[in-house]
């Protein structure tokens, strides 16, 4: 198996350090990662200045861009080959409910999905990296675990087969107080924190993105829950953002629309 690696902590990352070691025993890696943080990038593209690909001394390249950069510039001729699968972290800290919507380790590995590779994001619950080595092997379960799916995909010639894409959130927890494997929905978060303002050298006004919201949607069923009690969560994301249950209301409105202007 061919796993591309990135994440949005950069390539100097603990979390993609210990990702890469634990998953070289049981793959072949390389690993395409930003050179600076890029935390909240998303899925942004950098479209209007060259990006510039360097080798790291351990091997890994990096790039001065975005992690969805990283990836598609990987997968459009800097790899020379497709790879099997796509991971993305291991991300310092959680990437749950609306956090999923921001993340550049998720925004890295749906670019991949978008390729149609199926692709995991990793991140651990809480920041600091405690408990890494336990996360890392965690992963490395995981892919061994969906290593056929990823292999019928890979030799598939049927178009219906459908890559997937899962977000997987692992506690900082020795291996033996993780409770198991548990699928839950995406919870969601309260707004923002308000932003944070202080006045420069020069005497204009700074502005900083407040912290993210507590848990609002933290029910039963939810990725929030399952952490708290101490499961690795996993929950399959999709990209369509449609809202289908609408689509008949809508509907019904141009057709009113229409009737209008005729």
């Amino acid at each position: 198996m061919k796993i591309l690696i990135c994440n949005d902590d950069g390539y100097q990352a603990p979390g993609i350090v210990a990702l890469y070691e634990a998953l070289r025993t049981v793959a072949d890696v390389e690993v395409v990662a930003p050179e600076q943080n890029n935390s909240a990038k998303s899925n942004a593209l950098t479209l209007h200045s060259p990006l510039y690909v360097h080798v790291a001394a351990n091997g890994f390249r990096y790039v001065n861009g975005t992690p969805a950069d990283c990836v598609h510039i990987a997968l459009t001729g800097l790899l020379g080959y497709r790879p099997d699968l796509v991971v993305s972290g291991i991300n310092n800290g959680a990437n749950m409910g609306d956090d999923t919507i921001y993340s550049g380790t998720v925004g890295a590995a749906m670019e991949g999905y978008l390729f149609g590779i199926p692709a995991i994001a990793f991140s651990q619950t809480e920041k600091g990296w405690a408990h890494l080595d336990v996360a890392a092997g965690r992963a490395r379960d995981l892919v061994q675990q969906l290593a056929p799916s990823i292999e019928m995909l890979t030799h598939s010639q049927v178009p219906a087969v459908a890559p997937w894409l899962l977000n997987v959130n692992i506690p900082n927890l020795p291996d033996e107080q993780i409770k198991g494997v548990k699928v839950a929905r995406l919870g969601r978060r309260h707004a923002a924190e308000r932003v944070i303002t202080q006045t420069s050298p020069r005497g204009e006004t700074m502005y900083w993105i407040g912290s993210a919201g507590a848990a609002k949607d933290e029910g039963e069923g939810t990725d929030f829950h399952a952490s708290q009690l101490g499961f690795v969560c996993v929950t399959p994301l999709q990209v369509d953002l449609t809202d289908h249950e609408r689509l008949p209301y809508w509907a019904q409105t141009a057709a009113r629309l229409s009737q209008g202007q005729s």
